[in-house]
């Protein structure tokens, strides 16, 4: 990736394109100016069948000049730097701010071509932008000009699984201004692949970063909450605040008194079914090292009894599972 800045101070985060794509594109190019170059020669020729052979050899020379010389510096000018052959590697020549190239980019990137690409076969082209850090040829150096790629393969973005029911809300005073954007990364990047892990494993790692988060929270885990549902939580109740400072208070529900006030039906929906599943209607899947408790058992407070907080569940209501999104 190569960082160019505008001339408004603007970083741009560009692709360069290496040696075979461009050398690709080259060579497309070439293949369709010979043709061309073929079809008006011969036409040429036919047409000027009576004249003498100064006039021929003339008229040949202009037509090598006007298709292999001027054919490209026009297309690259009116197409804003996207031949034939860059149109089909994806690429496109743009300036060293990022802009646009016009005729006269085109024009030395084109006089220098017939230099370092026809009269050398590309061997000084391919030389140069072997050694370029950026992948230029001596045309793109003298005309300030860079070839980029336009189609990049996209990565597939994981899904994020939401909490259960009963954890929704409980997090909305949690402050979340200390949390550095690495471990948000770490975070997300550990719920969207929790299900190809090995159950042990992903239990550690969520309890790593769990402990991570309520540290930088300056709140601690919950107790009763499994890790992986208190991460999928935090991430929800951060998403939700973007989301409301975004597009403005009323637009996210997750936090919200209605939420709340939801949950608790889906928490006493979810412990009826017993330990046969989870909050989710599936299997109940325990990490290792998890606590247990026998079906239909409510759990006792120990010491003396705490109310209840706004947007939390009773625990004899909640499920006694590990946290297991839906596929």
């Amino acid at each position: 990736m190569s960082e160019l800045v505008t001339g408004e101070a603007v970083a741009l985060e560009l692709r360069p394109a290496r040696l075979p794509s461009r050398a690709l594109a080259v060579l497309l190019d070439l293949v369709a100016a010979v043709a061309v170059y073929v079809a008006v020669t011969i036409a040429v020729v036919v047409s000027t069948a009576s004249l003498d052979d100064a006039a021929q050899t003339a008229l040949s020379i202009a037509t090598f000049v006007l298709v292999l010389v001027g054919g490209p510096i026009a297309v690259e000018t009116l197409s804003h730097g996207r031949s034939l052959g860059k149109m089909a590697c994806g690429l496109r020549v743009v300036r060293d701010d990022g802009g646009p190239i016009r005729f006269r980019h085109a024009l030395v990137r084109g006089l220098i071509g017939v230099i370092e690409i026809l009269m050398t076969f590309g061997v000084v082209a391919c030389i140069a932008s072997f050694v370029s850090a950026r992948g230029r040829r001596l045309g793109d150096v003298f005309a300030g000009t860079l070839v980029v790629r336009e189609r990049i393969p996209v990565a597939r973005t994981g899904f994020v699984p939401p909490p259960p029911p009963w954890l929704a809300g409980r997090f909305s005073e949690l402050d979340l201004s200390a949390v550095p954007d690495g471990l948000w990364l770490a975070v997300r990047q550990y719920l969207t692949r929790m299900q190809q892990l090995d159950p042990q494993v992903g239990w550690s790692m969520a309890e790593r970063l769990a402990s991570d988060l309520a540290e930088r929270t300056g709140a601690p885990v919950p107790q009763g909450v499994p890790p992986a549902a208190y991460l999928a939580a935090v991430v929800q109740e951060r998403q939700a605040r973007e989301a409301r400072r975004a597009f403005g208070s009323g637009s996210s529900s997750s936090s919200s008194p209605v939420a709340g006030a939801d949950a608790a039906p889906a928490a006493e929906t979810a412990s009826a079914a017993g330990a046969s599943s989870d909050a989710y209607g599936r299997p109940p899947i325990v990490p290792p090292g998890a606590p247990s408790q026998p079906s239909g058992a409510a759990v006792e407070p120990s010491g003396g009894a705490r109310p209840a907080a706004p947007h939390e569940v009773p625990a004899g209501e909640r499920p006694g599972t590990g946290f297991v999104p839906p596929a």
